[in-house]
């Protein structure tokens, strides 16, 4: 074996995703397509364009069709980001690159490889959110070049024992079909706390690393602890340690199993913890879970695959199924589309954009459509009157006082409470004012992060500027916190940062009253405010605030809630 760099040997540091110790042998994830077999295909000795086409087509289908039925056998944020891998796949722009690189000459592999470093080049380019596809796009070239040159598509081997997931990245399929049982922890080098593995990540409720730059120097089999609340991965731990310290952690982590709610603080404060969902399956499913209703019912990812707008009546009857297993639960919060950006709708998204995260997407799409809007309010409004279940509805990228006025007057007119998502720094500034004209706020920390701090969440090398415990980003949450305790109206957060424990704590303690998440994540954080008073809520996030990094903040919260 090689001598380790200073860097292993010390210890590697990432950014923390889910909470949580494993200590196992590293599976590390090199996933190729075997270079004989591309080797052996050569150009394929196609007779024509057409029969190259004609293959490429084939591949898509296989590869997509993968991706659908993968999706299938999901729910909630892993089946959204297979069925946008599925749409990528299939995109007629790609393929439309692949046919103009053979004309210029290429053989099929090295058009396909030169359409997917086109798109890549322009997603990057538009960073924010479009940057995430970069590595959805070079998934989806390996899973075709495998299949065109007759191979097994590339992906995370399924391990033999209880291992560690090491990877440059993991790719939504890879990381959506992870077994909890066998998968002990996944740590990359690449991507940040909102990136797809780790979304997926929190779904399945495994301890998550991201960003660990120099990881994949590691030898396959290498054992690590890795620890997924500080975000450290050690190599070579003492065994003997290592498995005391992950029998204390699983010890805890199994009292969470217990915890059945309602949120609240040590010494009473309430504060409602809500479901994060998508469809009618991924509500039936968080409607079990201890949450008192749905703080984010996202309705874009309904329609990802549809060419055409669907009619209020069949929007009413997908709403319905999302609204109706929560019917004395509790409230559950819509959000209008929030097409565009990552997340591109055939009948609503703008294309040609320089810059779609910073373009016309969520309620800027109504501006010159209005009717999008409404027939959308109106098919909400009728779910609402059908399931009986109290019904709240927000709109993505609201930046003006002007905005958040004419939005809630459109919505009360549908006898429905009206709220704007905080998502854009301008809305958390202007948050008293907003809070003047709509009967609630929701903070989008995904957004707000990346646009607060202008970094590209894929960016390895930015990790920690889109990491939500950022001082600048809690700055204006604890403004929209502050503005609405001051005006008696409801603000939550339903970004990733919900599901953090810790972070949490400090959110309540900024005044923030609701948080909302996928439900695998409500009991540990349920657990975790339920042994903190809300003083203590205040102090972490007087501590948190007053950081000068993320990892100061962590730090300082884990100092005084004990660890």
């Amino acid at each position: 074996m090689a001598t380790d760099s200073p860097a292993l040997s010390a210890g590697l540091r990432g950014t923390p995703v889910v909470p949580g110790l494993a200590f196992g042998p590293a599976l590390v994830a090199r996933a190729e397509v075997p270079t004989e077999a591309v080797a052996r295909f050569g150009d394929g000795g196609f007779a024509d364009e057409e029969a190259t086409l004609a293959a490429y087509d084939a591949a898509v289908e296989q590869v997509s069709s993968g991706f659908t039925a993968k999706a299938s056998a999901a729910s909630g944020a892993a089946a959204e980001v297979l069925t946008a891998s599925a749409g990528l796949a299939r995109d007629k722009g790609l393929r439309s690159a692949v046919r103009k690189a053979l004309r210029g000459g290429d053989d099929l592999l090295a058009a396909v490889h030169a359409a997917v470093e086109q798109f890549v080049g322009v997603f990057t380019s538009m960073g924010g959110l479009m940057a995430e596809r970069a590595t959805d796009l070079r998934d989806i070239e390996r899973r075709l070049v495998a299949r065109i040159v007759g191979e097994a598509e590339p992906g995370v081997p399924n391990p033999e024992r209880p291992s560690i997931v090491v990877a440059e990245d993991l790719a939504p399929a890879d990381t959506a079909g992870l077994d909890p049982e066998v998968v002990l922890a996944l740590v990359t080098e690449r991507g940040g706390p909102t990136s797809h593995t780790a979304i997926i990540a929190r779904q399945l409720g495994i301890p998550c690393v991201v960003g660990a730059a120099g990881v994949m120097a590691l030898d396959a089999g290498r054992p690590l602890l890795v620890d997924g609340t500080a975000g450290t991965v050690q190599v070579d731990p003492d065994p003997a340690e290592a498995e005391r310290l992950v029998a204390a952690d699983q010890e805890s982590r199994a009292a969470l199993a217990t915890w059945s709610g309602p949120g609240a603080t040590a010494n009473g404060q309430p504060v409602k913890l809500l479901a994060n969902v998508a469809d009618g399956p991924s509500a039936s499913g968080s409607a079990d879970a201890p949450v008192e209703g749905v703080g984010l019912f996202r309705t874009e990812l309904c329609f990802l695959n549809r060419a055409e707008e669907p009619s209020v009546e069949e929007q009413a009857d997908i709403y319905e199924s999302v609204l109706a297993p929560f019917k004395g639960i509790g409230h559950v919060v819509v959000r209008t589309l929030d097409a565009g950006s990552d997340k591109p709708v055939a009948f609503a998204t703008h294309e040609g954009e320089e810059n779609p995260a910073l373009g016309v997407r969520g309620l800027r799409l109504s501006f010159d459509n209005p009717g999008l809007l409404e027939r959308q309010l109106d098919a909400i409004a009728l779910a609402a009157e059908r399931s009986g279940t109290e019904t709240w509805v927000m709109a993505p990228m609201v930046a003006t006082v002007a905005e958040a006025r004419d939005f809630a007057a459109a919505v009360r007119g549908r006898g429905l409470k009206a709220g704007v998502m905080v998502e854009v720094p301008s809305a958390a500034l202007l948050a008293p004012r907003m809070l003047e004209v709509v009967d609630f706020m929701s903070i989008g920390t995904n957004d707000l992060t990346q646009y607060t701090m202008a970094a590209d969440r894929m960016a390895t090398d930015l990790a920690h500027l889109t990491d939500p415990w950022q001082p600048a980003v809690l700055q204006l949450i604890a403004i929209t916190a502050e503005a609405g305790r001051q005006a008696g109206k409801s603000v939550g957060v339903c970004g990733e940062a919900a599901a953090d424990p810790l972070l949490a704590c400090a959110l309540v303690g900024m005044g923030v009253t609701s948080l909302s998440m996928a439900a695998a994540a409500v009991r540990p954080v349920g657990a975790r405010l339920g042994a903190t008073t809300s003083e203590q809520c205040e102090d972490v996030a007087e501590a948190a605030l007053g950081a000068d990094d993320p990892v100061a903040g962590r730090a300082a919260v884990l100092e005084i809630l004990g660890g």
